[in-house]
């Protein structure tokens, strides 16, 4: 029986830049879009507004569904992604609560599709989408006798 690990990512765009974290992979520094794993006692809205706000101290919520992506690391390790995104007027102070976040940087789509530094290669597919007009409404992620928390207000 497959079990796939469940994770969420938030492609934050603001005044046509991104927000991604730095962390330290191996002894490298590598890029990824704030995200993390689902946990047991949450909706996969309530995890991406969690890890946002771990992540890069930023407070907001998710506005559509961008891409479930179902990916296969190199160590064999299945994933479902769950890809949001949230576009931001201005561009926040960022200020991770997360030890293992290194920092936040605002990048352009070029910086992030041309690195070498991308966690997997999800970083750059998310941007690419991002790119697309399509988006999916939050209502499709419907959730069914699921006690949710009260809802994070936007900044």
């Amino acid at each position: 029986m497959l079990k796939p690990h469940v994770t969420v990512a938030c492609v934050v765009q603001s005044q046509d830049r991104f927000l991604i974290v730095e962390e330290t992979v191996h002894g490298k520094p590598t890029w990824n879009q704030p995200a993390g794993h689902l946990e047991a006692d949450e909706t996969l809205l309530e995890a991406a507004v969690r890890e946002l706000w771990e992540e890069t101290g930023v407070r907001a919520q998710p506005q559509h569904l961008l891409q479930m992506y179902q990916w296969v690391a190199p160590d064999n390790t299945p994933f479902l992604r769950f890809t949001f995104a949230i576009d931001l007027p201005e561009q926040p102070e960022t200020q991770p609560q997360d030890d293992d976040i290194d920092r936040c940087l605002w990048l352009t789509a070029d910086e992030i599709i041309h690195s070498d530094r991308l966690r997997s290669p999800l970083v750059r597919e998310s941007i690419l989408r991002y790119q697309r007009p399509e988006r999916y409404p939050l209502e499709i992620l419907a959730t069914f006798g699921w006690q949710s928390k009260p809802p994070v207000t936007t900044i």
